[in-house]
Protein backbone atom coordinates (compact mmCIF):
# COMPACT_ATOMS: atom_id res chain seq x y z
CA UNK A 1 0.00 0.00 0.00
CA UNK A 2 1.84 3.06 -1.18
CA UNK A 3 0.38 6.02 0.69
CA UNK A 4 2.22 8.53 -1.43
CA UNK A 5 0.08 7.71 -4.47
CA UNK A 6 -2.09 10.40 -5.98
CA UNK A 7 -5.63 11.02 -4.71
CA UNK A 8 -8.03 8.53 -6.24
CA UNK A 9 -11.35 10.05 -5.20
CA UNK A 10 -13.04 13.41 -5.33
CA UNK A 11 -13.63 15.25 -2.09
CA UNK A 12 -17.26 14.19 -2.21
CA UNK A 13 -16.31 10.56 -2.28
CA UNK A 14 -13.85 11.09 0.56
CA UNK A 15 -16.74 12.34 2.66
CA UNK A 16 -18.65 9.24 1.61
CA UNK A 17 -15.82 7.00 2.81
CA UNK A 18 -15.85 8.74 6.14
CA UNK A 19 -19.29 7.45 6.93
CA UNK A 20 -21.97 8.46 4.44
CA UNK A 21 -23.77 5.74 2.51
CA UNK A 22 -23.45 5.26 -1.24
CA UNK A 23 -26.95 6.29 -2.23
CA UNK A 24 -28.55 4.46 0.72
CA UNK A 25 -29.86 5.49 4.08
CA UNK A 26 -27.33 5.50 6.94
CA UNK A 27 -27.26 2.18 8.77
CA UNK A 28 -27.89 1.72 12.46
CA UNK A 29 -24.25 0.72 12.87
CA UNK A 30 -23.14 4.19 11.80
CA UNK A 31 -25.25 5.81 14.47
CA UNK A 32 -23.41 3.88 17.14
CA UNK A 33 -20.05 3.67 15.36
CA UNK A 34 -16.70 4.78 16.73
CA UNK A 35 -14.97 7.96 15.55
CA UNK A 36 -11.40 7.44 14.36
CA UNK A 37 -8.64 9.75 13.10
CA UNK A 38 -6.44 8.72 10.18
CA UNK A 39 -2.71 8.86 11.02
CA UNK A 40 -0.72 8.24 7.84
CA UNK A 41 2.28 9.86 6.14
CA UNK A 42 0.27 10.76 3.05
CA UNK A 43 -2.96 8.93 2.21
CA UNK A 44 -4.65 5.73 3.38
CA UNK A 45 -6.19 3.47 0.75
CA UNK A 46 -9.75 2.21 1.12
CA UNK A 47 -10.16 -1.42 0.03
CA UNK A 48 -13.15 -3.43 -1.15
CA UNK A 49 -12.17 -6.26 1.23
CA UNK A 50 -9.88 -6.44 4.30
CA UNK A 51 -6.75 -7.23 2.28
CA UNK A 52 -3.92 -5.32 0.57
CA UNK A 53 -4.62 -7.38 -2.55
CA UNK A 54 -8.24 -6.18 -2.72
CA UNK A 55 -9.27 -3.46 -5.24
CA UNK A 56 -8.75 0.16 -4.15
CA UNK A 57 -11.99 2.08 -3.72
CA UNK A 58 -10.62 5.42 -2.58
CA UNK A 59 -8.25 7.19 -0.21
CA UNK A 60 -8.38 9.02 3.11
CA UNK A 61 -6.08 11.90 3.98
CA UNK A 62 -3.94 12.26 7.10
CA UNK A 63 -5.90 13.71 10.01
CA UNK A 64 -9.30 12.95 8.48
CA UNK A 65 -12.10 11.94 10.87
CA UNK A 66 -14.04 8.82 9.93
CA UNK A 67 -16.72 6.65 11.50
CA UNK A 68 -15.89 2.99 12.01
CA UNK A 69 -19.02 0.85 11.95
CA UNK A 70 -17.27 -2.30 13.20
CA UNK A 71 -14.08 -4.34 12.79
CA UNK A 72 -13.12 -7.62 11.10
CA UNK A 73 -10.00 -9.76 10.91
CA UNK A 74 -8.10 -9.59 7.62
CA UNK A 75 -4.56 -9.41 6.30
CA UNK A 76 -1.87 -8.44 8.80
CA UNK A 77 -0.55 -4.92 8.07
CA UNK A 78 2.40 -3.07 9.57
CA UNK A 79 1.29 0.55 9.67
CA UNK A 80 2.38 3.81 11.19
CA UNK A 81 0.74 3.14 14.56
CA UNK A 82 0.85 -0.65 14.95
CA UNK A 83 1.04 -4.03 13.25
CA UNK A 84 -2.37 -5.68 13.24
CA UNK A 85 -4.75 -7.92 11.30
CA UNK A 86 -7.75 -5.78 12.36
CA UNK A 87 -9.56 -3.90 9.59
CA UNK A 88 -12.22 -1.21 10.09
CA UNK A 89 -15.43 -1.45 8.10
CA UNK A 90 -16.76 1.93 6.98
CA UNK A 91 -20.38 2.87 6.52
CA UNK A 92 -20.23 2.15 2.79
CA UNK A 93 -19.09 -1.44 3.39
CA UNK A 94 -15.46 -0.85 2.41
CA UNK A 95 -12.39 -1.33 4.62
CA UNK A 96 -9.23 0.38 5.89
CA UNK A 97 -6.46 -1.11 8.00
CA UNK A 98 -6.69 -0.32 11.71
CA UNK A 99 -2.88 0.03 11.74
CA UNK A 100 -3.35 3.69 10.70
CA UNK A 101 -6.34 4.65 12.89
CA UNK A 102 -6.46 6.44 16.25
CA UNK A 103 -9.59 5.85 18.35
CA UNK A 104 -10.62 6.69 21.90
CA UNK A 105 -12.34 3.33 22.30
CA UNK A 106 -12.40 0.00 20.51
CA UNK A 107 -14.96 -0.44 17.74
CA UNK A 108 -17.29 -3.45 18.06
CA UNK A 109 -16.67 -6.61 16.07
CA UNK A 110 -18.73 -7.00 12.92
CA UNK A 111 -19.60 -10.49 14.16
CA UNK A 112 -19.52 -12.19 10.77
CA UNK A 113 -18.18 -11.54 7.31
CA UNK A 114 -20.45 -9.86 4.73
CA UNK A 115 -22.78 -12.18 2.86
CA UNK A 116 -20.82 -11.65 -0.34
CA UNK A 117 -17.60 -12.68 1.40
CA UNK A 118 -19.18 -15.88 2.72
CA UNK A 119 -20.49 -16.85 -0.68
CA UNK A 120 -17.07 -16.40 -2.27
CA UNK A 121 -15.30 -18.28 0.50
CA UNK A 122 -17.44 -21.43 0.36
CA UNK A 123 -15.68 -23.08 -2.59
CA UNK A 124 -12.35 -22.75 -0.78
CA UNK A 125 -13.76 -24.18 2.43
CA UNK A 126 -15.18 -27.26 0.70
CA UNK A 127 -12.16 -27.83 -1.56
CA UNK A 128 -9.33 -30.23 -0.85
CA UNK A 129 -5.85 -29.24 0.25
CA UNK A 130 -3.63 -28.75 -2.83
CA UNK A 131 -1.15 -31.56 -3.37
CA UNK A 132 2.50 -30.58 -3.23
CA UNK A 133 5.98 -32.00 -3.53
CA UNK A 134 8.38 -31.49 -0.63
CA UNK A 135 11.65 -29.86 -1.61
CA UNK A 136 14.76 -28.85 0.28
CA UNK A 137 16.98 -25.80 -0.20
CA UNK A 138 20.65 -26.48 -0.82
CA UNK A 139 22.67 -23.27 -0.93
CA UNK A 140 26.29 -22.33 -0.50
CA UNK A 141 25.36 -18.68 -1.01
CA UNK A 142 23.35 -18.12 2.17
CA UNK A 143 19.56 -18.00 2.49
CA UNK A 144 17.61 -18.07 -0.79
CA UNK A 145 14.94 -15.51 -1.66
CA UNK A 146 11.31 -16.44 -2.22
CA UNK A 147 9.85 -13.91 -4.67
CA UNK A 148 6.49 -12.57 -5.82
CA UNK A 149 7.17 -13.52 -9.45
CA UNK A 150 9.35 -16.17 -11.16
CA UNK A 151 12.21 -13.77 -11.79
CA UNK A 152 15.11 -12.10 -10.02
CA UNK A 153 13.08 -8.92 -10.55
CA UNK A 154 10.34 -10.25 -8.28
CA UNK A 155 10.13 -8.62 -4.87
CA UNK A 156 11.72 -10.86 -2.19
CA UNK A 157 9.09 -11.73 0.42
CA UNK A 158 11.13 -14.02 2.67
CA UNK A 159 14.33 -16.08 2.79
CA UNK A 160 14.72 -19.83 3.19
CA UNK A 161 17.97 -21.00 4.83
CA UNK A 162 20.16 -23.83 3.60
CA UNK A 163 18.39 -27.08 4.55
CA UNK A 164 14.97 -25.43 4.79
CA UNK A 165 11.97 -27.36 3.46
CA UNK A 166 9.53 -26.16 0.82
CA UNK A 167 6.07 -27.14 -0.40
CA UNK A 168 6.25 -27.08 -4.21
CA UNK A 169 3.18 -27.17 -6.45
CA UNK A 170 4.45 -26.83 -10.03
CA UNK A 171 7.10 -25.17 -12.19
CA UNK A 172 7.31 -22.28 -14.67
CA UNK A 173 10.12 -20.97 -16.90
CA UNK A 174 11.94 -17.78 -15.94
CA UNK A 175 15.33 -16.08 -16.16
CA UNK A 176 18.34 -18.40 -15.86
CA UNK A 177 19.87 -18.66 -12.39
CA UNK A 178 23.23 -20.26 -11.57
CA UNK A 179 22.83 -21.82 -8.13
CA UNK A 180 24.44 -24.36 -5.85
CA UNK A 181 22.48 -27.34 -7.23
CA UNK A 182 22.32 -26.45 -10.94
CA UNK A 183 22.02 -23.71 -13.56
CA UNK A 184 18.43 -23.58 -14.75
CA UNK A 185 15.54 -21.48 -16.05
CA UNK A 186 13.05 -23.39 -13.88
CA UNK A 187 11.25 -21.55 -11.09
CA UNK A 188 9.13 -23.45 -8.58
CA UNK A 189 5.73 -22.21 -7.43
CA UNK A 190 5.04 -22.72 -3.72
CA UNK A 191 1.69 -23.43 -2.07
CA UNK A 192 1.36 -19.73 -1.13
CA UNK A 193 1.72 -18.66 -4.78
CA UNK A 194 5.29 -17.36 -4.43
CA UNK A 195 8.34 -18.55 -6.39
CA UNK A 196 11.87 -19.80 -5.76
CA UNK A 197 14.59 -20.64 -8.28
CA UNK A 198 15.00 -24.38 -8.84
CA UNK A 199 18.76 -23.71 -9.02
CA UNK A 200 18.82 -24.05 -5.22
CA UNK A 201 16.18 -26.75 -4.75
CA UNK A 202 16.40 -30.53 -4.45
CA UNK A 203 13.06 -32.23 -5.12
CA UNK A 204 11.23 -34.81 -7.18
CA UNK A 205 10.10 -33.77 -10.67
CA UNK A 206 7.39 -31.09 -10.74
CA UNK A 207 4.54 -30.78 -13.21
CA UNK A 208 4.39 -27.62 -15.33
CA UNK A 209 1.98 -25.03 -13.94
CA UNK A 210 -1.25 -24.73 -15.91
CA UNK A 211 -1.05 -21.85 -18.37
CA UNK A 212 2.71 -21.46 -18.01
CA UNK A 213 4.49 -20.31 -21.21
CA UNK A 214 6.98 -22.62 -22.91
CA UNK A 215 9.74 -20.04 -22.61
CA UNK A 216 10.58 -17.24 -20.22
CA UNK A 217 9.49 -13.72 -21.23
CA UNK A 218 12.25 -11.46 -22.51
CA UNK A 219 12.86 -8.52 -20.18
CA UNK A 220 14.46 -5.37 -21.62
CA UNK A 221 17.47 -4.30 -19.60
CA UNK A 222 20.21 -1.71 -19.71
CA UNK A 223 23.71 -2.91 -20.44
CA UNK A 224 26.23 -3.28 -17.63
CA UNK A 225 28.24 -0.32 -18.88
CA UNK A 226 25.08 1.81 -19.03
CA UNK A 227 24.21 0.83 -15.47
CA UNK A 228 27.68 1.75 -14.20
CA UNK A 229 27.62 5.09 -16.03
CA UNK A 230 24.26 5.93 -14.46
CA UNK A 231 25.48 4.84 -11.01
CA UNK A 232 28.73 6.81 -10.82
CA UNK A 233 27.34 10.32 -10.01
CA UNK A 234 25.19 9.10 -7.11
CA UNK A 235 27.96 6.87 -5.75
CA UNK A 236 30.48 9.71 -5.80
CA UNK A 237 27.98 12.06 -4.17
CA UNK A 238 27.45 9.44 -1.46
CA UNK A 239 31.22 9.37 -0.91
CA UNK A 240 31.41 13.14 -0.53
CA UNK A 241 28.49 13.23 1.90
CA UNK A 242 29.00 10.07 3.95
CA UNK A 243 32.40 8.56 3.13
CA UNK A 244 31.40 5.28 1.47
CA UNK A 245 33.84 4.46 -1.38
CA UNK A 246 32.05 4.79 -4.74
CA UNK A 247 33.37 1.42 -5.94
CA UNK A 248 31.74 -0.26 -2.93
CA UNK A 249 28.38 1.45 -3.45
CA UNK A 250 28.26 0.58 -7.16
CA UNK A 251 29.29 -3.05 -6.63
CA UNK A 252 26.74 -3.53 -3.85
CA UNK A 253 24.03 -2.04 -6.06
CA UNK A 254 25.00 -4.40 -8.90
CA UNK A 255 24.87 -7.44 -6.62
CA UNK A 256 21.76 -6.54 -4.63
CA UNK A 257 19.61 -5.25 -7.50
CA UNK A 258 20.85 -7.60 -10.24
CA UNK A 259 22.12 -4.72 -12.38
CA UNK A 260 18.94 -2.77 -11.62
CA UNK A 261 16.57 -5.55 -12.70
CA UNK A 262 15.06 -6.29 -9.28
CA UNK A 263 11.47 -5.29 -8.64
CA UNK A 264 12.49 -2.82 -5.95
CA UNK A 265 15.03 -1.15 -8.23
CA UNK A 266 12.89 -1.02 -11.37
CA UNK A 267 9.70 0.11 -9.61
CA UNK A 268 10.86 2.09 -6.58
CA UNK A 269 14.49 2.96 -7.48
CA UNK A 270 15.48 1.12 -4.29
CA UNK A 271 18.79 -0.59 -5.13
CA UNK A 272 19.66 -1.87 -1.63
CA UNK A 273 16.36 -3.14 -0.20
CA UNK A 274 16.27 -0.50 2.56
CA UNK A 275 13.00 -0.74 4.49
CA UNK A 276 10.78 1.86 6.13
CA UNK A 277 10.75 1.67 9.91
CA UNK A 278 7.46 2.36 11.66
CA UNK A 279 6.20 4.23 8.62
CA UNK A 280 9.27 6.50 8.55
CA UNK A 281 11.31 6.74 5.35
CA UNK A 282 13.93 9.24 6.50
CA UNK A 283 14.96 12.48 4.82
CA UNK A 284 16.27 11.22 1.47
CA UNK A 285 13.60 8.72 0.33
CA UNK A 286 10.24 10.04 -0.87
CA UNK A 287 7.88 7.42 0.52
CA UNK A 288 7.15 3.80 1.39
CA UNK A 289 5.81 0.98 -0.78
CA UNK A 290 4.10 -1.79 1.18
CA UNK A 291 4.36 -5.23 -0.43
CA UNK A 292 2.29 -8.25 0.68
CA UNK A 293 4.70 -10.88 1.97
CA UNK A 294 4.60 -14.22 3.76
CA UNK A 295 6.38 -15.23 6.94
CA UNK A 296 6.78 -18.72 8.35
CA UNK A 297 7.34 -19.81 11.95
CA UNK A 298 9.74 -22.53 13.11
CA UNK A 299 6.98 -25.15 12.76
CA UNK A 300 6.69 -24.32 9.07
CA UNK A 301 3.30 -22.61 9.36
CA UNK A 302 3.12 -19.61 7.01
CA UNK A 303 0.91 -16.56 7.29
CA UNK A 304 0.39 -13.37 5.27
CA UNK A 305 1.99 -10.13 6.39
CA UNK A 306 3.61 -7.14 4.67
CA UNK A 307 6.89 -5.26 4.39
CA UNK A 308 7.34 -1.56 3.64
CA UNK A 309 10.30 -0.60 1.44
CA UNK A 310 11.58 2.92 0.81
CA UNK A 311 10.96 4.57 -2.54
CA UNK A 312 13.20 7.14 -4.22
CA UNK A 313 12.90 9.82 -6.86
CA UNK A 314 16.27 8.94 -8.42
CA UNK A 315 18.99 6.30 -8.41
CA UNK A 316 21.33 8.86 -6.84
CA UNK A 317 18.96 9.33 -3.90
CA UNK A 318 18.96 5.57 -3.27
CA UNK A 319 22.77 5.55 -3.32
CA UNK A 320 22.95 8.52 -0.92
CA UNK A 321 20.51 6.87 1.48
CA UNK A 322 22.63 3.72 1.40
CA UNK A 323 25.62 5.82 2.49
CA UNK A 324 23.59 7.46 5.22
CA UNK A 325 22.30 4.06 6.40
CA UNK A 326 25.85 2.75 6.84
CA UNK A 327 27.07 5.97 8.44
CA UNK A 328 24.44 6.24 11.18
CA UNK A 329 24.37 2.55 12.14
CA UNK A 330 26.99 2.17 14.87
CA UNK A 331 27.83 -1.43 14.05
CA UNK A 332 29.38 -0.24 10.78
CA UNK A 333 31.55 2.42 12.46
CA UNK A 334 34.78 0.35 12.12
CA UNK A 335 34.40 0.45 8.33
CA UNK A 336 34.75 4.23 8.27
CA UNK A 337 38.39 3.92 9.31
CA UNK A 338 38.90 2.69 5.72
CA UNK A 339 36.99 5.25 3.65
CA UNK A 340 39.92 5.41 1.17
CA UNK A 341 40.47 1.63 1.16
CA UNK A 342 37.50 0.09 -0.64
CA UNK A 343 38.30 -3.58 -0.01
CA UNK A 344 38.88 -3.12 3.71
CA UNK A 345 35.74 -0.97 3.93
CA UNK A 346 33.44 -3.66 2.53
CA UNK A 347 35.24 -6.32 4.59
CA UNK A 348 34.37 -4.43 7.78
CA UNK A 349 30.77 -3.93 6.62
CA UNK A 350 30.38 -7.66 5.94
CA UNK A 351 32.03 -8.59 9.26
CA UNK A 352 29.52 -6.36 11.08
CA UNK A 353 26.67 -8.52 9.77
CA UNK A 354 25.47 -6.61 6.71
CA UNK A 355 24.77 -9.84 4.78
CA UNK A 356 24.33 -13.49 5.74
CA UNK A 357 25.84 -14.76 2.48
CA UNK A 358 29.27 -16.18 3.45
CA UNK A 359 30.56 -15.24 -0.02
CA UNK A 360 29.23 -11.66 0.03
CA UNK A 361 32.66 -10.02 0.41
CA UNK A 362 34.13 -12.14 -2.39
CA UNK A 363 31.22 -11.34 -4.69
CA UNK A 364 31.36 -7.58 -4.08
CA UNK A 365 35.13 -7.29 -4.51
CA UNK A 366 34.93 -9.57 -7.55
CA UNK A 367 32.51 -7.13 -9.19
CA UNK A 368 34.75 -4.21 -8.23
CA UNK A 369 37.76 -5.85 -9.88
CA UNK A 370 35.99 -7.26 -12.95
CA UNK A 371 34.56 -3.86 -13.91
CA UNK A 372 37.46 -1.72 -12.62
CA UNK A 373 35.14 0.19 -10.31
CA UNK A 374 38.14 1.44 -8.35
CA UNK A 375 38.65 4.06 -11.06
CA UNK A 376 35.66 5.93 -9.64
CA UNK A 377 37.25 6.23 -6.18
CA UNK A 378 38.44 9.74 -6.93
CA UNK A 379 38.38 10.87 -3.28
CA UNK A 380 37.05 14.30 -4.22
Amino acid sequence: MRHSSRRLLTSALLVLAAGAGLGVAPSAALATGVTATVDVNSQLKIRAKPSLASPIKGTLRDGQKITVACTVTGQNVRGKLRTTAVWARLGNGYYVSDSYLRTAKRAPSCGSAPVGDKAKAKPKETGTTPQYVTGKVRSGDGAVNVRTTPSSQGVPVRKVPNGGTLQLVCSVPGPTVRGTVRTTKQWDRLTDGRYISHAYVVSAALKVCAGAPDTAPVTPTVSQSEFISAAVPGAQLGWRQFGVPPSVTIAQAVLESGWGRSGLASVDKNYFGIKCQGGSFGTIANGCHVYPTTECDKAGKCFPTSDAFRTYATMADSFRDHGYFLKVNKRYTPAFAYTRDANNFIWQVWKAGYATDPNYYTKVTGIMAAHNLYQYDTWK
